[in-house]
């Protein structure tokens, strides 16, 4: 069941990322997809404000991995600049997928293979100026559930299920 929302602002974007850091725990992998500019820093800061990380995210693209604390760990890698899932072991990155947080990787499709069955794919699409579409795409039977969770009446703010 993938889930489809379109945001209007930055501040709904992160909104929906808040949302969905009420169902992660330890151990969850979420693979964020998009062009440049799209928004999943903006996705991850939500992420990170509903795990009460406190200090101000940005986008770890000059220093691929990024440690934020809250109720949970948060994990924060950038994919852009890697040559492929292979450099994911060299960055020791096996530890976080299944530690004591959540792994959020920006270019996620770049290292893809890299990761179990079970995680979220977040793909943003560009639809205009402020407008993205933000596709939940689940992998594995927890994700399913927790989409079901997430979204008990599909077609609340927008949220559709494809």
């Amino acid at each position: 069941m993938t889930v489809r929302l379109i945001t209007r602002s930055e501040d709904e974007t992160e909104q929906w990322g808040r949302k969905l850091a009420s169902q992660l725990r330890e151990g969850d992998c979420l693979l964020l997809v998009g062009e440049l500019g799209a928004g999943k820093t903006c996705f991850v800061r939500g992420i990170a404000q509903g795990l009460g990380v406190e200090e101000r995210v940005t986008s770890p693209t000059f220093v691929l991995l990024r440690e934020h604390r809250g109720r949970i760990a948060l994990y924060h890698l950038d994919a852009y600049r890697l040559a492929g899932p292979e450099d994911l072991y060299q960055l020791g990155v096996e530890e976080l997928a299944e530690g004591d947080g959540v792994l959020a990787v920006e270019w996620g499709d770049k290292v893809r293979d890299f990761f179990r069955d079970d995680y979220l794919e977040i793909e943003i699409k560009i639809l205009g100026d402020s407008v993205r579409e933000l596709s939940l795409i689940p992998h594995g039977d927890s994700w399913k559930t927790r989409m079901e969770a997430l979204f008990p009446q599909l077609g609340e703010n927008g949220a559709q299920a494809k």
